[in-house]
């Protein structure tokens, strides 16, 4: 494999991190910035958000400059967001910071991934793809909770200034490694839009972000839930995130194999498991050992859904998943912000830490219900084609019903 798929694997590392490491330091954050640990969880929201808004501006951007400065221009901006994260002497300054990073993400994933398959021959594109999204992986492993145990050690910012720090070496990486590719041309803006018209790509979409905010609605609050409800010790946090990495890692495996041949079956046992196990941690979370099995779970079953949503909406946007593919990453990332500000709604609320697992089995259960929907479409054939439709449009609107690369 070539070194610059190692430099793209880098960049996804620092990614990763800094997107899932907030949730473990959410009490220190909270404490020294004075406010609430709900209003805390407003930095997992607008880094959500960002994302969300990010990944298609970005990417419409990064078709006017080569590949190769777009992604060192994108972590450019992942290393100002969290350089000014940890120096932040006030939480909106914090939360300006998180939203400049999170501009990055999506685009950086779907830039990344047009690089690393053109850098290998036709036959390892997936291969190439995988090892870049490794990158993404392993921070969940080993990025987020060494960086919790580290804020907690040292103080939340150095943290931070890490994971700017390691945006220094993926630039560097990029700067190095990575060819000059030019950008693609003639992307036609409005050929690329005509899959949002298509009602099995707004489905799609829709499952990512209530199948995935399932997740996050329990995940945001992990900490407080964990050490005030189970009784696990602060340091404790660090290897249940371990765990919870551990559980993506296998689930994604899991769930991209089995995607493969049985896509919709596979969507419907995971989203139903997650939305029962959700449910049950509002019990499982009072007991240390029961606990930990259960985020283990939460992390297989959530991240089992990941291969088979990506895979429905580029199966959907046939001919033009550029733009739709980066919209769903950002989809992902809406169920964060979503599932963030309801678990702080009903925290807020006096619920107690563990009401945001109902807000989650909630979400995914919604999830499965659209799945089941979008399926039932997709044989009978209303207000679908066997493509997966189109939603109708006004008499003078182009007709979307064959989109074509």
């Amino acid at each position: 494999m070539p070194l610059a798929l190692l430099a793209l694997a880098v960049g996804a590392f620092g990614i990763g991190t800094t997107e899932f490491v907030i949730m473990g330091l959410l009490p220190e954050v909270a404490e020294d910035l004075h406010v609430s640990i709900p209003s805390a969880g407003h930095l997992v929201t607008g880094y959500a958000l960002g994302v969300v808004l990010g990944a298609p501006l970005m990417t419409a951007l990064g078709t006017k400059v080569s590949r190769k400065r777009m992604l060192m221009l994108l972590m450019g901006l992942f290393i100002a967001g969290n350089a000014l994260s940890a120096l932040a002497p006030t939480f909106e300054l914090m939360l300006t910071g998180r939203i400049v990073a999170s501009l990055a993400h999506g685009a950086f994933f779907g830039i990344g991934s047009v690089v690393a398959a053109d850098l290998v021959a036709p036959e390892r594109k997936a291969a190439a793809i995988s090892m870049m999204f490794t990158g993404l992986t392993v921070a969940n492993v080993a990025g987020v909770p060494l960086g919790t145990f580290l804020g907690q050690s040292a103080g939340w910012r150095v943290t931070f200034l890490a994971v700017a720090g390691l945006g220094v070496l993926g630039l560097a990486g990029v700067a190095a490694l990575v060819p000059d590719m030019a950008g693609p041309q003639g992307v036609r803006l409005r050929h690329e839009m005509a899959a949002f018209r298509n009602v099995q790509v707004l489905l799609a979409m829709a499952m990512t972000v209530l199948g995935f905010g399932g997740v996050f609605a329990a995940i945001t609050y992990i900490t407080p839930m964990t050490t005030d409800v189970a009784g696990f010790a602060d340091s404790s946090v660090t290897l249940l995130l371990v765990l919870f990495g551990l559980g993506m890692v296998g689930g994604n495996l899991i769930g991209g194999r089995l995607a493969d041949r049985a896509l919709m079956p596979m969507l419907y046992v995971s989203l139903g498991a997650l939305a029962v196990v959700l449910a049950l941690f509002t019990l499982t979370a009072h007991h240390k050992g029961a606990a930990a099995v259960t985020i283990t779970l939460i992390g297989a079953l959530g991240f089992a859904t990941v291969p088979p949503l990506q895979k429905r909406v580029l199966d959907q946007a046939h001919g033009a998943p550029t733009l739709a593919s980066a919209v769903n990453i950002g989809a992902f990332n809406l169920g964060n912000a979503l599932s963030a500000w309801l678990g702080g709604i009903v925290i807020a609320a006096g619920l107690g830490y563990t009401a945001p697992n109902w807000v989650g089995a909630v979400l995914a259960a919604s999830a499965l219900a659209l799945a089941v929907v979008s399926s039932a479409l997709e044989r009978g054939g209303s207000g679908a084609s066997g493509h997966g439709g189109t939603l109708r449009t006004s008499p003078g609107a182009a007709a979307p019903t064959s989109v074509r690369g």
